[in-house]
């Protein structure tokens, strides 16, 4: 049998996608399509390859939910010792009721509501990351009301350019978040001050899909440099929170960067401190662990331009359509026929609904099943029901069995809130 690794337990046999032990045609066949499937086992593998590579120093990796929000994923994660990285009351609930310590959460945002706040202090999370002086006034008025002195971190700006796409360019001034590099002592300082604000932690995000790290290494030396002048002031900086961001491979024929060269860069500050290392890594746990599956409803051609018109659109996966996204997308069966160029466009009524713009595929029939890859993050969770289509389902694969962990919507479900 001729075998392809794809991605870790997403591989080709004899041209045939498999999902661990299942050929991905029969799930569609089985589930009907769009759908979003998962391997649990591919998540367990891109959790111990980040989590294993921070062993020499005490630390958490707190997964982003925002990446993937269902709750059996997070229970899975939450299974090998993952905490959180939460952005909204509903993502901390997610993170709690699938048994994820509330000691290993983390809630950011730049724009958290009062009874977010409010939520979080009283459920005991490990630490609020702060993202203005505004909200750190309003985080102790929280406290008070609450009768409770809230943990915080100040998320610093450190000035460093990820060479990322600007949209998930995070750690710069001319970003919505965090607090200026140069700000950063002084506000502290007003924390330190305040009654019912406790400044255990620092925090800094530089941006998502990185793959240069040593654009990690410059901001963690950075915002090293800062906590040594919060411990010189008495402030007793304990926790070092160093975001997420290490990009994915959305190809798979080139290597991802190892998490063994995000660590080099980001050990030797903390170990300097002596401080506790947090991770907040989304998409490298579960880009990779995912696909999603879409049947080639017609084929349009044109004098110069062929389409592919397939059953999930930009309201299943808005990455192509948001961002100019590359993902990856094969016929679950290669029948072995020359390749095209195709445009994989959905059925949304916009032009920028392309899964893929000029695509070189193997030619496929009409009926034809596709898997779009590195569909695990920012999938789902990014998911609409614009043109009042109805959201897919989500399956997950274990070996040779499968699990619906969320059923598909219906045309019924669309309207369920409206009366």
């Amino acid at each position: 049998m001729e075998r392809k690794t794809l991605y870790p337990f997403i591989e080709l046999r004899n041209g045939e996608l498999y999902i661990e032990e299942l050929p991905a045609l029969e799930i569609a066949e089985k589930f009907s399509t769009p759908a979003y499937v998962y391997s649990a086992n591919a998540f367990r593998w891109w959790f111990n390859e980040f989590n294993s590579a921070f062993s020499q120093v005490e630390h958490t990796t707190c997964f982003a939910v925002k990446a993937n929000s269902n709750v059996w994923v997070l229970k899975l994660l939450a299974e090998l010792g993952a905490g959180a990285d939460t952005v909204s009351a509903g993502e901390i609930h997610r993170a709690l009721t699938a048994g994820i310590s509330p000691k290993k959460i983390v809630f950011a945002g730049v724009g958290k509501r009062p009874d977010e706040i409010e939520f979080a202090l009283e459920r005991d999370i490990l630490m609020i990351n702060v993202e203005s002086e505004s909200e750190l006034e309003t985080v102790n008025r929280v406290g008070e009301k609450l009768g409770k002195k809230a943990p915080i971190a100040l998320r610093v700006n450190p000035e460093v350019d990820p060479k990322t796409h600007p949209y998930i360019s995070t750690g710069l001034h001319e970003a919505k978040f965090g607090v200026d590099y140069e700000r950063a002592v002084e506000l502290y300082k007003k924390a330190k001050e305040m009654k019912w604000v406790n400044p255990v932690g620092i925090h800094f995000h530089i941006g998502s899909q990185i793959t240069d790290t040593s654009a990690f290494g410059e901001a963690a030396e950075k915002v090293a440099e800062l906590v040594k002048e919060l411990h010189s002031l008495g402030i007793e900086v304990e926790l070092f929170d160093a975001g997420g961001g290490l990009g994915v491979n959305y190809n798979p024929q080139e290597p991802p960067v190892p998490s063994e060269e995000l660590a080099k860069q980001l050990i030797p500050a903390v170990k300097e401190l002596g401080c506790k290392l947090i991770l907040e890594p989304g998409r490298r746990i579960s880009a990779n662990a995912g696909v999603l599956l879409t049947k080639l409803l017609y084929i349009k051609r044109r004098p110069n331009k062929t389409f592919y018109i397939v059953d999930a659109g930009m309201n299943d996966l808005a990455r192509p359509a948001l961002y100019g996204a590359y993902h990856h997308i094969v016929p679950v069966v290669n029948k072995g026929r020359k390749t095209e160029t195709v445009d994989v466009v959905g059925p949304i009524c916009e032009t920028g609904d392309i899964l893929a713009k000029g695509r070189e595929l193997p030619e496929c029939s009409e009926g034809d099943i596709l898997a779009v890859l590195s569909a695990g993050a920012y999938g789902f969770t990014m998911a609409s029901n614009y043109n009042s289509r109805p959201r897919p389902p989500e399956i997950l694969v274990e070996g040779s069995s499968t699990r619906v962990i969320r059923q598909r919507e219906t045309i019924s479900d669309l309207l369920a809130r409206e009366f």
